[in-house]
């Protein structure tokens, strides 16, 4: 068992429990191993973390010899949000795709398969399923993150998704609670608001939270947003009414219950980090996700010291701190006990084909898929933060593998579609856009590349709400990687 070091009271190892940080590097640096001797129970991995497989796991072996009991998490979601896959794009398509094809069967294997492929590099907490129902299209930081549109569709596949995760022996971690869904800002810049009210919340909002408890989801991670109906003063992550009388009262929920990254700015620029935490903890959260943006030393100190003077001020009971600690630990306990399901090794293979299922193909006429090499111009909006820049997406790479030859370019603003047509010559072109609808430059640029050029093959990689149009219309329902090479055996006839 771990022995911690001699000297750290009761009050301050708690403290320590229920951080989540992160750190830099693909080693665990010095400070990180001592704050785990000291009784930090979690570590949050990240892109920058992660090389390889084989990296990943023997970076948590390190962490285990420090203490065998820790949580190791990471925001695995698949699709647009992968770290374990971060510079090659992932393996398995997102949520959307998933609810695209509506097969829980399918979209449990690929939970399974994904949660093996973590258990493996010795991860045990995913801040995964994503059970926001994504019913404003504008929604800037949800979209393909999220199953559909429709309640119990994002229900029944959150459940799948949990019991898949699950089996494999990795804690699933369901966000963002109580839905981050209808909001049109993202909660990673600003605070975001949604209006609706009780009944239309509790009919909506909260049906997937209920199916994934149902499920037996292991954690449910809180969202930096404010609802009004439910509580007019402080964000769900903050709000006593949202944590403890809704989601452990009212939902009848018992697991952990994790913050949203404490350094988005709807919690960092309106109450700063140590207050945030002192508030969520006291609101009945049980865990500080903190590490995307601060991954230093004297951030787990700074948010230690803010709890124990809590406490000790009498601001925050230090019951609540301990019960918070004791669920952190319990989790810990569970990931240790728990036997991955015993239904043979996993599907290498199940992400493309999820992808390939997922794809929907709209053609005036037959389509006669290419054979000589084309340009690819892919029209690039801004990546969200939790997306990120640094994965690679769009169908060029997997095009040039079967079609060599296959040349490419990015472009955005207003003279995209000029640049694009005079970068592409007499070839023929490829569009790849995503989510066009939130873009209207986008947009204005397919058209005007259509007007010179209608035999385009237009790729939509994002949420599909534009008309479909080109001589073949692909929506993949998001960017993983392997949502571009489903897209890619079409266009080529593989």
């Amino acid at each position: 068992m771990t022995t911690f070091a001699s000297g750290t009271d009761t009050l301050t190892r708690d403290a320590l429990t229920v951080l989540q940080p992160g750190f830099t590097g693909t080693t665990a640096p010095d400070w990180l191993l001592r704050r785990l001797g000291e009784g930090l129970a979690s570590v949050g991995l990240f892109g920058r973390n992660i090389a390889t497989p084989e990296q990943v796991a023997a970076l948590t072996a390190q962490l285990r010899a420090e203490r065998d009991d820790v949580l190791v998490a990471i925001d695995e979601e698949g699709g647009d949000v992968t770290r374990l896959e971060v510079r090659t794009g992932s393996s398995f398509p997102g949520n959307h795709a998933l609810g695209a094809v509506d097969d829980v069967e399918l979209t449990r294997d690929v939970a399974a398969e994904l949660g093996r492929r973590l258990a493996a590099c010795g991860v045990n907490l995913n801040w995964a399923p994503s059970a926001d129902v994504n019913s404003n299209p504008a929604n800037p930081v949800i979209g393909v993150r999220s199953f559909g549109a429709d309640t119990a569709l994002v229900a029944r596949h959150t459940a799948a998704y949990v019991t898949g995760l699950q089996s494999a022996g990795v804690a699933a971690c369901t966000k963002h609670f109580p839905g981050h869904g209808d909001t049109a800002v993202d909660s990673h810049h600003a605070m975001p608001r949604i209006d609706a009210d009780a009944s239309v919340l509790a009919e909506r909002e909260l049906a997937p939270f209920r199916a994934a408890i149902a499920a037996g989801s292991r954690a449910v991670m809180s969202a930096h947003i404010l609802v009004p109906a439910l509580d007019p003063d402080h964000p769900a992550t903050l709000s006593r009414t949202v944590l403890t009388d809704l989601l452990r009262g009212e939902l009848g929920y018992t697991g952990l219950i994790v913050t949203d990254g404490m350094e988005m700015q709807a919690i960092a620029a309106t109450y700063g980090i140590e207050r945030g935490s002192v508030l969520a903890i006291a609101a009945g959260a049980d865990a500080i996700c903190v590490g995307g943006g601060l991954s230093d030393d004297e951030t787990v100190r700074r948010l230690r010291d803010a709890l124990v003077a809590a406490v000790r001020s009498g601001e925050l009971p230090e019951a609540r701190l301990a019960e918070a600690a004791e669920r952190v630990r319990e989790l810990a306990r569970w990931t240790a006990t728990v036997a991955p399901a015993a239904d043979g090794a996993g599907r290498e293979d199940i992400g493309l084909v999820a992808a390939r299922r997922a794809l929907r193909l709209t053609a005036p006429s037959p389509f006669t898929p290419l054979t000589e090499a084309p340009f690819v111009a892919a029209f690039t909006p801004v990546a969200n933060i939790a997306v990120g820049d640094e994965t690679p997406w769009g169908v060029a790479a997997e095009l040039a593998r079967l079609l060599p030859g296959t040349e490419t370019g990015g472009y955005t603003g207003e003279d995209a579609a000029r640049a694009a047509l005079e970068a592409a010559g007499d070839r023929r072109v490829v569009a790849v856009v995503r989510d066009e609808h939130r873009h209207p430059w986008m947009a204005a640029a397919l058209d005007a590349l259509l007007a010179s050029r209608p035999d385009t093959v237009v790729v939509e990689m994002g949420v599909p709400q534009a008309p479909s149009r080109g001589a073949l219309h692909i929506a993949t329902y998001g960017a993983a990687r392997v949502c571009g090479r489903a897209a890619a055996e079409v266009i080529a006839g593989e």
